[in-house]
């Protein structure tokens, strides 16, 4: 497998996540932003990241083994739907509990995260980047990139209120949850604790959410740990 990323998107974490839980071996190419629309529109019609490539070389350890006869797809972009395909495809371990129910909570949690919490996430983050978080890193291409972003995505004082807000009543929920059991469903790990470890991560290095939020962070590690993926940045 070949997954196409941004490196520092929160959007591919959730996709390495993923793959790492259920113990799959892939490659990564970092692509450039603005040059990875012409890698990306011919196999995918789109210019979003992730984007896995099942078919190319890759090892599957343990006894992990393909499920189905469904044939492989070329491409698939978008986290929520290399989620499906991986669940499909690759389904143990699972990321879903066992009652039908549990699971459509888990699917329904996992798009409320994708659709809503991480671009409340994006808003907020290059928000703090661009101004107070400028220390992080102040090179003129780490700027330049993130006035891009800004302007892109339309992230202004108005929109990152709201963005904010939104986080806010998301990180309560969260919590709760997470207080009361590890798992935010069920009684294993599930796609919707993967999204929330991988679009909630930028976070920590807001110090208005790390100081606030403690224990949501400590979970977010054990997930990454549990995933057998590297810590991000702050964490």
């Amino acid at each position: 497998m070949h997954l196409l990323q941004f490196s520092t998107s929160h959007y591919c974490r959730k996709a390495r996540l993923a793959l790492g839980y259920k113990q799959l071996t892939y490659t990564v190419e970092n692509l450039t932003p603005g040059l990875h629309i012409l890698k990306l529109k011919p196999l995918t019609g789109l210019s979003t990241v992730p984007v896995l490539l099942p078919q190319q070389p890759g090892t599957i350890l343990g006894d992990q083994s393909v499920s189905g006869g469904a044939a492989m797809p070329q491409a698939i972009a978008d986290s929520t739907r290399i989620l499906h395909f991986l669940e499909t495809h690759y389904p143990q371990p699972s990321l879903l509990p066992i009652s039908p129910e549990q699971q459509a909570e888990a699917w329904l949690l996992e798009d409320w995260l994708d659709e809503s919490i991480g671009t409340a996430t994006r808003f907020v983050y290059y928000d703090f980047r661009a101004g107070a978080g400028k220390q992080l890193d102040s090179s003129l291409t780490s700027q330049l990139l993130i006035q891009l972003i800004l302007k892109q995505y339309g992230i202004n004082a108005a929109t990152v209120v709201l963005a904010a807000e939104r986080l806010q009543l998301a990180l309560v929920e969260l919590g709760h949850r997470w207080q009361s059991g590890p798992y935010l469903v069920g009684d294993q790990l599930s796609v919707a604790d993967v999204a929330a470890a991988a679009l909630l991560s930028p976070l920590v290095r807001v110090p208005l959410y790390r100081d606030t939020f403690p224990q949501i962070f400590e979970r977010i590690a054990e997930i990454h740990h549990q995933c057998q993926e590297p810590l991000p940045p702050g964490l």
